[in-house]
């Protein structure tokens, strides 16, 4: 049994009544179960929360439905899901947010938590009405991975979830210098002839964000980062005082992704060293 929020680490007896725990060890008085479930070499632990799913609707059903994308998590023991808004259309409008609320309730199957773009259709260029979806059922405010150069429209999106306690989640990459890469700049890049994104396209953006973070004030979640001296800056900026967190991505399946994995010896040494000081909750 795992369960951080109480510190268990342990093997022990779980026994559960009417769908809630009724004890963890020992047995309640008087108990007598009505089915014994042999869980040796399996693990128990609350509901997994996955920060970026993409549930595919609406727009790419094509590729996947909601209904297929939630069996998938809730097979996988996650129970809660945050989508990001790049849907198609992206989610800037609180109707798609309600229905996308609905389709998921009637499932009934796993929590999902829609995102909400922080842009008009994530071009960059208006900020969105976020009151108007924080009141539909968004939990934060994003551009997903679209690129937002304008570092002014950024920072009055930033203001705007400041005054009202929004919480933001960016991707770090500067734009001019991501343009068209796939992988990281090196020797594998070099030898395969692939176009590279250096490792300081992460380290700019960072340096920006930080100081938009310092004049709003927002609470910022930074999304898949992929080098050690970016983790760095992140445990830096903490220890400032700064409100924000970070994640790493362990995932690569289309040449979007690929860069991330080619960052691997960065990331293995970012992810030994950060969890112990917080600095990557999640990944």
């Amino acid at each position: 049994m795992i369960d951080p929020k109480h510190g268990i680490d342990r093997t022990a007896s779980l026994y559960i009544a009417a769908g809630k725990v009724a004890a963890v060890g020992d047995a309640p008085v008087g108990w007598h179960a009505k089915r014994v479930l042999d869980a040796a070499g399996l693990v128990v632990c609350p509901g997994l929360i996955d920060s970026s799913a993409r549930l595919r609707e609406p727009g790419f059903e094509y590729k996947a439905t909601l209904e297929s994308e939630v069996a998938a998590a809730v097979a996988g023991g996650v129970t809660s899901l945050a989508c990001p808004p790049d849907t198609d259309p992206p989610l800037d409008e609180p109707g798609l947010v309600q229905m996308l609320k609905h389709r998921a309730r009637s499932l009934n199957q796993a929590h999902v938590y829609p995102i909400g773009a922080l842009t008009v259709g994530l071009k960059g260029d208006t900020i969105t009405e976020m009151g108007e979806l924080a009141e539909a059922g968004c939990v934060a405010f994003s551009h997903a991975d679209a690129a937002l150069a304008d570092t002014q429209v950024l920072l009055r999106a930033l203001q705007y979830a400041a005054t009202f306690g929004y919480r933001v989640w960016l991707r770090p990459q500067d734009v001019h210098l991501a343009r068209g890469g796939v992988a990281h700049d090196g020797e594998v890049a070099t030898r395969l002839g692939l176009p590279a994104i250096p490792g300081f396209a992460e380290t700019i953006a960072l340096d920006a964000i930080f100081e938009l973070v310092r004049a709003t004030g927002v609470h910022v979640h930074l999304a898949r980062l992929s080098t050690h001296d970016g983790v760095a800056r992140v445990r830096a900026a903490k220890k400032a005082g700064l409100p924000v967190i970070c994640a790493t991505s362990t995932s690569a399946g289309s040449t979007r992704t690929a860069i991330w994995c080619r960052r691997c010896a960065a990331r293995a040494t970012a992810r030994r060293c950060a969890p112990a000081s917080s600095t990557v909750p999640s990944i």
